[in-house]
């Protein structure tokens, strides 16, 4: 039933941008009645591909193809939406500040052309953006630390449809290159039913790190079977930090590693974050915990050195950011939360819905913990 409520209001949003698009962009565009009806068919076919992704996102056994043109009509809704906020936007000013009727209707044409271009070439980089993942480094000082470690941050890969055995299999090439003491799971790793899961999640088998592979849970595995998933994961040589912590390094040389269970267990009731338990006799060394959603901060009283999080793809689809803003603290990157306490965000190493980013690319993140 939740399903069917959250389905339906999200359809009629798509419904409503897409009759404002038909409306404010398609039907005035300079161009013949014909080009405009099948501009407009595009749009009606591309609403009811909306229907057909929410009916196999979780059930994805369609050609991988067919699941691609599928998952991009959310995206292609919402880049449309903004390039007819934008051509309204020059349109208005075109018709106030030009007041030769020939040479604002050379504009108007020139406004209807360009619009249409961008908008092609925005959807075409956004759906690039999406497969190509890149390395961001990042230099962390932290107090107390005697030693230089490398932690490489994943996040959000979202495995189900796209994000299949072949994506985590590229990724696992990628981030053993990188030499890491410790790999670190910040949530949202699975995002479909865990049997279409597992052939994917097999390929983490083959991680390789000094120190070991750690994970915490995201709100997303609550809709999936959150302690299956934390079994089955446990089974890969990957351990599940779960309102804990572990030492890394050598004695006297390293730092505590927590985990907490993501705050979307509040509401499940179930598998709820417990932060004094996750750092319990942690005071003594510098401690990193992990943390799915940066608003997680909001029930921290106390120093902890470093903060890794996940949850928002950076808005993935700019400008999409300014809307997570609302909802999270930190969107991106590293910040600094109080004196004693620096945050880092992942961007996210896969994609939620259509495979597009524009504005946030998809994300390894290698952190080198420095003494300060």
């Amino acid at each position: 039933m939740r399903f069917i409520i959250f389905a339906t209001i999200f359809f009629s949003v798509m419904a409503l941008l897409t009759f404002f698009i038909s409306k404010r962009f398609v039907d005035k565009v300079h161009f013949s009645k014909s080009v405009k009806r099948y501009f407009n068919i595009f749009l009606l076919i591309n609403l009811f591909g909306v229907l057909a992704y929410m009916f196999v996102r979780y059930n994805p056994f369609v050609p991988n193809w067919v699941y691609f043109l599928l998952s991009l009509p959310i995206g292609v809704i919402f880049l449309l939406f903004i390039a007819t906020i934008i051509y309204e936007f020059f349109s208005r000013i075109i018709n106030k500040s030009v007041p030769n009727e020939k040479r604002r209707d050379f504009f108007r044409k020139s406004l209807d052309i360009g619009s249409i271009l961008i908008a092609s070439s925005v959807n075409a980089k956004a759906m690039y953006n999406a497969r190509h993942i890149e390395i961001e480094k990042v230099q962390i000082k932290i107090n107390k630390l005697k030693q230089k470690y490398k932690i490489i941050q994943l996040s959000d890969i979202h495995i189900g449809g796209l994000v299949n055995k072949n994506f985590i299999h590229n990724l696992v090439e990628k981030v053993n290159k990188l030499n890491a003491d410790i790999v670190v799971i910040t949530g949202d790793l699975v995002d479909t039913k865990l049997d279409y899961a597992k052939a994917a999640l097999d390929e983490l088998k083959n991680l390789k790190s000094k120190y070991g592979v750690y994970f915490i849970v995201g709100n997303h595995e609550y809709f999936h079977g959150v302690n299956e998933i934390i079994t089955y994961v446990n089974s890969l040589n990957i351990k599940t930090l779960e309102n804990e912590n572990v030492f890394i390094g050598e004695q006297e040389e390293g730092f505590y590693l927590a985990g907490v269970y993501d705050i979307f267990g509040y509401k499940a009731d179930a598998f709820k974050p417990d932060l004094k338990k996750a750092l319990n006799k942690t005071q003594n060394f510098p401690r990193v915990l992990l943390a799915h959603q940066p608003k997680f901060v909001n029930e921290i009283k106390e120093d902890i050195d470093l903060i890794l999080c996940g949850h928002t793809h950076g808005g993935q689809i700019a400008p999409f950011n300014l809307l997570v803003r609302l909802q999270q603290p930190y969107i991106k990157g590293l910040n600094q939360h109080t004196k004693n306490t620096q945050v880092y965000v992942n961007k996210g190493t896969g994609f939620w819905g259509p495979p597009m980013r524009l504005g946030a690319s998809s994300e390894i993140s290698e952190i080198t913990l420095t003494p300060n």
